[in-house]
């Protein structure tokens, strides 16, 4: 009989269409949610950009950009940061745009509005997004 796996194992091997995986193997898997605050999303729509051929985003709905770090902005750079998520929202469609006002810290905000929940999978720009273990989701960031 093979070993239990664990809820994470568990998690993952669904998200990969497996029966189940182990330590050690490499899986591709669907993702729920991708999260980026202002200074992971700076980085992460530059890269973007460097894409050949890359006008869209994967799937708009499962992207969530939430100004967090230096909201309200501090200074000139931090605006900038800002503009820069909120113009990519824009051009992308992406309806999980947090503005100022509607967000706050993304690792509280995400799961108050019903986007992260058990057994989903989430990557986000911050060492913080492992917290949605918490309520039975992986998470890595």
């Amino acid at each position: 009989m093979a070993r239990p796996m664990t809820l994470t194992e568990k998690i993952l091997a669904a998200h990969a269409g497996k029966a189940d995986v182990a330590p050690g193997d490499i899986i591709s898997i669907d993702l729920d949610l991708v999260m980026a605050n202002e200074l992971s999303a700076a980085v992460a729509i530059t890269e973007f950009r460097k894409i050949k051929g890359a006008t869209r985003v994967w799937d708009p709905a499962k992207i969530a950009l939430v100004p967090s770090h230096f909201t309200p902005n501090k200074d000139i750079a931090t605006a900038t940061l800002s503009k820069m998520m909120r113009d990519f929202a824009s051009e992308q469609h992406i309806p999980n745009y947090f503005e100022v006002g509607r967000g706050g810290i993304e690792h509280v905000v995400l799961p108050e509005n019903g986007m992260v929940g058990p057994g989903e999978t989430i990557i986000g720009g911050d060492s913080h997004t492992t917290t949605y273990g918490g309520i039975g989701a992986f998470a890595t960031g």
